[in-house]
């Protein structure tokens, strides 16, 4: 037995498993094959065989801690079915003196580290929840983010339920068997005719969905872009491989599970959604390890296993649902390019507009374009254009042609306004001088949830009924704005005895019936009415457009054209108060069209995503020195610009191809810090994970929409 070892004198071996598989940008290249790792050999009665060293990523915020570890297997546990690679384990660490998580990544004869190897302690679980394509996403996912892959395997593997897993182990054979779907899949009119040549292929495509709602056999009514990525995960999964569906909320999810019910066997259908219990989160994955199946899920079901991959979807990829918002904050579609590259497959970029993302890898002939035959122009007409004549009615948050509209579309069924705020008053103002009420403790804006209900804070939520102006010392407050309650009741005193409905993130409401109904729904909140809206008001549109924001014009095309999409055929759409381009494109229904033009304007700005961006955040001394390590030509740098707290920000602009080198430096910087912290300060190792003086983010929006 050798003496105990620890993860500097026990453990640092050649990250194999994932170099070949990380770069610093997602870029063109051949689709290559998930390293596998070989398989743990079994034991013979003669002898007793088997690898003598296990490769362990441990559970460890410390980023010189970001490699393989390498362990001795001690003698009982060689050759047990029980150790192999993906297993979760024990094993000592003595810099801090005590044992930690792990996950084996290979098992081996050869040892790489000099010295002697601390043993491994224990085998925690015998299931093989950290797949080798799953490893090679992680270690390529937190390389070009300069991050650490245990970050991404929290991301990506649920904590681990006993009886759920003893339940799994315990089943009977063939009870989680992979369905048999054998009946070629019919593409219907929802989808563009070479749809079965994209995914048989393993194609990359931007796909236009089309328009509308659409029934389902079993009375559920979706929209048609749920049913085109339906079809599209069926016909994967009739080809033997796994498909993978990312959305940006529940919502999505919901409709999803409800197209592909009526095309796949139940059990061919795996949840994937951060909202469930920690027992449901496991047991899908548990079912997603077990073959081929078809994963719905948010964000984070990209990092799902699945070992024969033959389609993977994101639906809305410029929802920012769909970054992640822990550490390494990458963005869903970015760790969806980089699975493509890995393993194959089909890619499908799906979604009633475009993002400038999307539209500059379909401009490089990285993903091309995929649109339907016949892609039907939904009827929207800009309010301008119907009052140009009245400037009153111009003016109006309501104009006279939306009144009419709606008043008509009512006879029939169910009539959307679109608003931009929940609650009462999304603002307040002095009654006085006019001057906006701001929070006493933060300095936030003061909204008011209800008519005469409390004044509170919308940033920190702080109430203040003793609000005093600072301009005029006046108490009286009046509303600025109306949110989605206050539109409600202007709505139904202009409509008496009509239904009022209200669906906002307090009113979750995913469905209304066909009868007639005022809904009022902020963005991203809207039910979907059987059959479809009779017509569709978008207000607000002023108010969205005012956002300080790099990426407003994309997202109001975005918040717009889902709620044009949730009305009947040929039913009509009113858009408030906004005209020039954004109009025009959502008008004629070009949208990618304006996802041109916007990436067109950024290239000589260099500004995301014509560039790669890298945001450092921290003290002065430490952003100077990060900054003279990544310093070279075609690199520029905005800032640093003072921050809270004595901190400084930093933003590099990069070249794509250039991403890769500052991101391996800015990896290397950050190693170097926190062993220098460390080091400096050793009393203090006992006391909980200290933070990195260095924060790194990259393709960060943040900077960009303030």
């Amino acid at each position: 037995m050798t003496a105990p070892g620890s993860a500097e004198s026990g453990a640092a071996a050649p990250d194999s498993a994932g170099s070949g598989s990380t770069t610093g940008s997602v870029e063109p290249s051949a689709p290559t094959s998930a390293p596998t790792p070989a398989p743990a050999s079994a034991p013979t009665p003669a002898e007793c065989v088997g690898p003598t060293v296990a490769r362990v990523v441990i559970d460890s915020p410390l980023p010189q801690l970001d490699r393989l570890l390498e362990y001795r297997i001690p003698e009982l546990l060689r050759g047990e079915p029980s150790l192999g690679p993906g297993v979760r384990v024990r094993v000592p660490l003595r810099t801090v003196g005590r044992t930690v998580d792990g996950l084996v990544v290979d098992l081996t004869d050869q040892q790489e580290f000099p010295g002697p190897l601390s043993d491994l302690e224990a085998v925690v679980s015998p299931v093989p929840v950290l797949r080798p394509e799953v490893w090679a996403l992680a270690r390529g996912v937190s390389t070009r983010a300069a991050g650490s892959a245990s970050d991404v395997l929290r991301l990506a593997l649920p904590k681990r339920q006993a009886r759920v897993e003893k339940a799994w182990l315990e089943r009977e054979p063939g009870v989680d068997a992979p369905p048999q779907v054998t009946a070629p899949p019919t593409i219907s009119a929802h989808a563009p005719d070479t749809l079965d040549a994209i995914v048989r292929e393993g194609r990359r495509a931007a796909l236009q969905a089309l328009t509308g709602v659409t029934k389902t056999p079993a009375g559920d009514w979706v929209g048609r872009w749920a049913v085109t990525l339906a079809e599209a995960a069926r016909l994967a999964l009739v080809t033997g491989g796994s498909a993978i569906l990312a959305v940006p909320d529940y919502r999505d999810i919901d409709q999803l599970t409800a197209a592909l019910s009526a095309l796949v066997p139940d059990e061919a259908i795996v949840r994937w959604d951060s909202g469930g219990t920690p027992s449901q989160r496991y047991r899908a994955l548990l079912r997603a390890i077990d073959g081929p199946r078809i994963v719905v899920g948010t964000r984070s079901a990209v990092y799902a296993p699945a070992e024969r991959l033959a389609l993977i979807a994101l639906w809305n990829d410029g929802d920012p649902l769909h970054r992640e918002p822990h550490a390494p904050y990458v963005h869903a579609r970015d760790a969806a390019l980089l699975r493509q590259q890995q393993q194959g497959g089909a890619l499908l970029f799906a979604g009633h507009g475009r993002t400038t993302e999307v539209q500059r890898l379909v401009e490089i002939g990285f993903v091309e374009e995929a649109t339907p035959a016949r892609v039907p122009r939904p009827s929207v007409l800009p309010s301008a254009n119907l009052t140009a004549r009245d400037e009153l009615a111009e003016r109006a948050r309501i104009p006279s042609s939306a009144w009419r509209t709606a008043r008509e579309a009512l006879r029939t069924g169910p009539v959307l306004f679109q608003v931009a705020r929940p609650g009462f008053a999304p603002g307040l103002a002095c009654a006085d001088c006019g001057a906006a009420a701001r929070c006493r403790h933060c300095g936030g804006p003061l909204q008011q949830r209800g008519r005469g209900g409390a004044v509170s804070c919308l940033w920190c939520g702080v109430p203040d009924s003793q609000w005093q102006c600072a301009s005029c010392d006046g108490v009286k407050l009046r509303p600025r704005g109306s949110g989605s309650l206050r539109t409600a009741e202007d709505l139904g005193r202009a409509f008496p005895g009509e239904r009022v409905i209200v669906a906002d993130g307090e009113h979750p409401v995913q469905h209304v019936d066909a009868a007639p109904a005022l809904v009022i729904a902020t963005r991203g909140a809207e039910p979907i009415a059987a059959g479809g809206y009779r017509a569709v008001v978008l207000l607000d549109g002023e108010r969205m457009v005012a956002r300080e924001s790099l990426r407003v014009g994309e997202d109001c095309l975005r918040w717009w054209a889902d709620a044009t999409a949730l009305a009947a055929d040929d039913a009509p759409t009113v858009l408030v108060g906004v005209g020039g381009a954004l109009a025009s494109a959502l008008s004629t229904w070009r949208l990618a069209d304006y996802a041109r033009g916007e990436l067109a304007d950024r290239r000589p700005l260099r500004f995301p995503p014509a560039v790669r961006t890298a945001t450092l955040l921290g003290p002065p001394d430490v952003v100077a020195g990060a900054l003279d390590r990544v310093q070279r030509p075609g690199l520029d740098v905005l800032g640093p610009l003072p921050q809270p707290e004595g901190l400084v920000r930093a933003i590099v602009r990069m070249d794509y191809a250039a991403a890769g080198e500052v991101a391996a430096e800015l990896r290397a910087e950050m190693i170097r810090l926190s062993s220098a912290r460390r080091s400096a300060r050793p009393d203090q190792r006992r006391r909980g994970r200290q933070p990195v003086p260095l924060r790194v983010l990259f393709d960060d929006p943040a900077p960009f929409d303030e």
